[in-house]
């Protein structure tokens, strides 16, 4: 569906959609807006900014399968520079996705978004020293943070390692070191908590 110069590609995935954002330019260079309120629920996308903010990642850092088990953080993804493989996992137990994987590429030269939805894991291999922007519909709530190894093997995502030169390379945090599996998430989930 385009929008006032906003492309939106509602994914495999439901209620994922990957965006391409209303783009202008000429010879002074180029404006970029990737959010607008109103363009968006005319989209039928109710999404309400309420937090944002960015993380820089050398070349090799992976971040895990990170979401928030309570309140959790819809967010609108965009690589501002350098270049990530990015993944979408839906983790809503009564979707017919449930466990269900897409993989884009976001880079610096092309202003495309990410629209992970509440209910969805997210996380990303850094090809190139890369600044991502996360604009979340939701704040941050620390107590609610958790996350999925990124490479359970229930999930299987086929990372591009061959990209960094090899596993070898990955830069992992202690704390994505220490995550859960899908199938121990899967067992939270059935008992309610």
């Amino acid at each position: 569906m385009r929008l006032r110069g906003f492309d939106f590609q509602e994914l495999a995935l439901k209620d994922a959609y990957f965006i391409r954002p209303f783009f202008a330019q000429d010879k002074r260079g180029g404006l970029i807006k990737d959010y607008n309120i109103d363009t968006f629920r005319e989209a039928g996308i109710e999404y309400e900014l309420k937090e944002t903010f960015y993380t820089y990642s050398k070349r090799g850092v992976i971040r895990a399968i990170h979401f928030q088990l309570e309140k959790p953080q819809p967010k609108l993804m965009r690589c501002i520079s350098g270049r990530v493989f990015h993944v979408l996992v839906d983790l809503r137990p009564d979707s017919g996705t449930y466990g269900r994987w897409l993989s884009f590429e976001l880079s610096g030269d092309d202003p495309a978004c990410l629209l992970v939805p509440a209910g969805f894991g997210q996380g990303y291999l850094v090809i190139e020293d890369t600044v991502m922007s996360y604009k979340a519909a939701e704040v941050f709530y620390g107590p609610g943070d958790s996350g999925i190894m990124y490479d359970d093997p229930d999930i299987g995502i086929e990372w591009p390692f061959e990209r960094i030169g090899g596993r070898e390379n990955l830069i992992i945090s202690e704390k994505d070191l220490e995550l859960m599996s899908f199938g121990e998430y899967t067992k939270k989930m059935g008992s309610g908590v």
